[in-house]
């Protein structure tokens, strides 16, 4: 049997130890748990890559944790815009939402659009009527109300700033008060690689974007080839970070591309377009990688990442920190 492996992210970003307390990263240790166990479950039973992705995500998304899904950050009407994708790197089908409200998993939209239409990418008002005609029940404002998110959003409303939920804080406070508000350190898209018993490959990214975004921003999670790739004859990426950088740097099948075209492992690949391809052009961020013999590459280049990975050759770990 070919190993199978899985590995997620919960946001990359400036993650200082000062700002968390013990409490609060035992609660994020325990949510990256999770969804690593939910997804590798379902590659031990022999389902398929696309399954457990789609699943760890669904996790994530299900936590206020995470800038996904029930934690998705506060747009600059007060509303949350959700964005996702989803790969097969077995058939090179893609399925992506964005600019979408009230669906509690947006990845498991994404999954639709790529099993259930014709289409990869479906936005904004169709994207909503795709999910009415598939009777997906829609959630109210409340369900994705989080009092930091909301607080993040009154700190920077009516102005033209915006926030990375994985960047620092911009407002000059002391390292206690930032200490004090314990879920300072609260970032993130979240994503899912996995590659399954039969060596197929896939991946997933959700996320709410940016606090404070306006006319209608999208950035690189739903955008095949950017935030989120699976290909079989290479690996499959899930990204975070500046998501614009990440789009104009094509970051996800830049990583596929040096694989493909150099030769390169997926962890020296990815190694080269985050800690150098990325930032050379001013990004900054981390992704998750795994190849068809489920080797796994995680590498950031910011303080931290929330991360973890699991595989049939008995790795099982979740990390923050560098």
């Amino acid at each position: 049997m070919k190993t199978f492996s899985i590995a997620i992210h919960g946001g990359a970003g400036t993650l200082v130890k000062g700002m968390m307390t013990p409490e609060l990263e035992a609660q994020y240790k325990l949510a990256l748990q999770n969804a690593l166990d939910a997804g590798y479950a379902l590659l031990e039973d022999g389902k398929t890559a696309v399954d457990a992705v789609e699943e760890a995500v669904s996790v994530l998304e299900d936590s206020p944790l995470f800038n996904a899904g029930k934690g998705a950050v506060f747009t600059a009407t007060e509303t949350h815009e959700m964005d996702a994708s989803i790969m097969d790197g077995k058939t090179l089908n893609a399925g992506a939402v964005s600019l979408i409200t009230g669906i509690k998993n947006p990845v498991k939209l994404s999954r639709d659009v790529m099993e259930k239409s014709e289409h990869v990418f479906l936005a904004g008002d169709g994207a909503m009527q795709f999910a009415k005609e598939l009777n997906y029940k829609l959630k109210d404002a409340s369900y994705f109300y989080d009092e930091f998110r909301h607080k993040q959003w009154l700190d920077i409303k009516d102005t033209d700033s915006f926030q990375l939920d994985h960047a620092s804080d911009k407002n000059e406070k002391s390292v206690a008060e930032r200490s004090r508000s314990q879920k300072d350190s609260k970032f993130g898209t979240v994503g899912a690689v996995a590659c399954d018993q039969d060596g197929n490959i896939a991946a997933a990214t959700s996320t709410g974007g940016m606090t404070n975004k306006k006319w209608g921003r999208v950035g690189d999670s739903p955008m095949i080839g950017a935030g989120n790739y699976a290909n079989n004859k290479t690996c499959a990426i899930s990204c975070t970070g500046s998501g614009e950088f990440f789009i104009r740097g094509v970051v996800a099948y830049d990583v596929a591309c040096l694989m493909e075209h150099k030769g390169m492992s997926v962890k020296d690949a990815s190694s080269e377009v985050i800690h150098k391809r990325i930032l050379d052009i001013g990004g900054d961020g981390g992704l998750i990688a795994v190849d068809t013999n489920g080797n796994i590459a995680m590498p950031f280049n910011t303080e931290g990442m929330y991360r973890g990975q699991k595989s049939s050759n008995g790795i099982d770990d979740v990390s923050i920190y560098g």
